[in-house]
């Protein structure tokens, strides 16, 4: 008997189950792409599905920020058998411990892309005049967005051997026996850029909160062409997207703790909405993942908190404002190792919903794209470099000033782990540099047999593993295991 495909059955069946109200209730967040996509309408419907189904907690809805956190030294536990250890301790089996939802969540999200795409497609055929601009241009974005997480997490860095296995490349939809082979780092590049630039034509400007436009679109592409380290084109992209959002839409020193209790601020260029009544993930939120052990509830277990090193980072100025999202956590009421990003406040004031645990998962903020034109800038311009990254640190008001004199890689390294802590970046940045990465295993007294204290990306485990289930349903695969496991 042949077997099916784990990529696609498993997707449909996890898209049937846990995304029922989504598939079968019309008009709230989608229906089936194949048959009900008829009108512009439609297609908005489906675009609702796809960003409900980005929430998902084995995607933006909490894994993969925590990925990049605990995984990349800034976050650490206090204690092993809460929950999730294996993102810090990096236990991962293809058996056990593959954290292999993020391959099915993001395959899922990949198919819904690929089925509107494909319905678009046909429709436009027999009806040209029907504008479907915009929700083409949300679905290829997406889905380059998606690919790119999909290769950060299986594949190695572009520069250190694009010629190594990516993910599967799926661009149309397919059979469930289909039994797709993984294509190279560099051609998942080469569909993620093409993906991009084919969107960038169809997108509008004008601000689309909850959605992607133009900008959403040319921010993704800074990300991407950092990652290249093509940085001539990360910058041009990174201006392309302050062109938009004025340095007047950064907030201010005064305002920037109360944003995270703001729904698409000012410098929410692409944030995915979360509500109480869809998409709540409660007690297993990231806000509920980083508040301090215990509070307001005996089941919030403190599961990651700030490592030693991250708060070394930011004492180096006691007035930094970012620590007013920081709470004491379980070690001492004075330890701000607590998380409240994701919780609104360290009042668990939300962002203006009825729970605490609804809220909006900020994707992409006008703070990144800066950091990102200072380290596309570093190499050639040093000035500009210089004042793009001093947008950023005037929020640590009792450093001195960024200059061309004394800026570095490291100093915008640096920046990035305070103003992005929690949103999943640290990892990715160490490996993308090439850089060490410690852990604090003697906070918690923590045992990581199957890593060292410190580790660079020549570690094998620095990528997942494709899981048992998966290989055993596409045999091709096994020929192209993740070295080491």
């Amino acid at each position: 008997m042949k077997k099916v495909n784990i990529l696609l059955t498993v997707l449909i069946l996890a898209g049937l189950s846990s995304c029922k109200d989504f598939l079968d209730v019309k008009p709230t967040n989608s229906g089936d792409s194949k048959t009900s996509i008829q009108t512009p309408a439609d297609a908005q419907v489906m675009i609702n599905g796809l960003m409900r189904s980005m929430t998902s907690s084995d995607y933006y809805g909490r894994n993969l920020f925590l990925y990049g956190d605990a995984k990349g030294g800034d976050m650490t536990i206090a204690s092993r058998g809460r929950g999730n250890d294996g993102l810090y301790v990096f236990d991962h089996q293809a058996s056990s411990g593959s954290f292999s939802g993020f391959w099915s969540q993001i395959y899922y999200c990949i198919l819904l892309s690929n089925n509107l795409l494909e319905s678009i497609e046909k429709i436009v055929v027999t009806n040209p005049s029907t504008d479907f601009n915009t929700y083409k241009g949300q679905a290829l974005t997406a889905r380059a967005l998606m690919y790119f997480d999909l290769v950060r997490l299986y594949g190695k860095s572009y520069d250190d051997d694009k010629s190594s296995y990516g993910v599967p490349n799926i661009t149309t939809p397919i059979d469930a026996s289909a039994q797709p082979l993984r294509a190279s780092v560099e051609q998942n590049y080469i569909q993620i850029l093409a993906d991009l630039k084919a969107a960038a034509t169809l997108l509008s400007k004008t601000k689309a909160p909850g959605y992607i436009n133009y900008y959403a679109n040319q921010a993704i592409q800074a990300r991407v062409y950092l990652y290249m380290k093509d940085y001539p084109n990360a910058l041009k992209a990174a201006e392309e997207v302050m062109i938009g959002y004025p340095a007047s839409a950064l907030y201010t020193n005064a305002a920037w703790v109360d944003s995270w209790k703001t729904q698409f601020g000012s410098e929410s260029v692409f944030e995915l909405g979360v509500f109480p009544s869809e998409g709540d993930l409660t007690t297993a939120s990231l806000g509920f993942y980083t508040r301090r052990k215990g509070h307001t509830q005996s089941t919030v277990l403190g599961w990651f908190i700030a490592s030693d090193y991250y708060l070394a980072r930011m004492n180096q100025d006691p007035t930094d404002v970012r620590f007013g999202i920081l709470s004491f956590d379980e070690i001492s009421n004075t330890r701000l190792g607590a998380l409240y990003k994701y919780s609104g406040s360290t009042a668990l004031a939300g962002d203006g919903k009825a729970t605490a645990t609804a809220v909006n998962i900020k994707v992409i903020r006008l703070s990144e794209i800066y950091l990102i034109a200072a380290e596309a800038a570093f190499p050639t311009d040093k000035i500009k470099a210089a004042g793009y990254l001093q947008q950023i640190r005037k929020r640590s008001p009792g450093l001195p000033p960024a200059t061309a004199v004394n800026i570095t890689v490291d100093m915008i390294l640096d920046e990035r782990s305070k103003e992005l802590y929690g949103e999943g970046h640290r990892f990715f940045d160490m490996i993308r540099l090439n850089k060490s990465i410690t852990f604090n295993d003697e906070l918690g007294n923590i045992s990581a047999p199957l890593r060292t204290k410190t580790i660079d990306r020549t570690f094998f485990r620095t990528r997942l593993p494709i899981s048992q289930t998966e290989l055993n349903a596409n045999p091709g695969l096994k020929a192209q295991q993740n070295q080491g496991y």
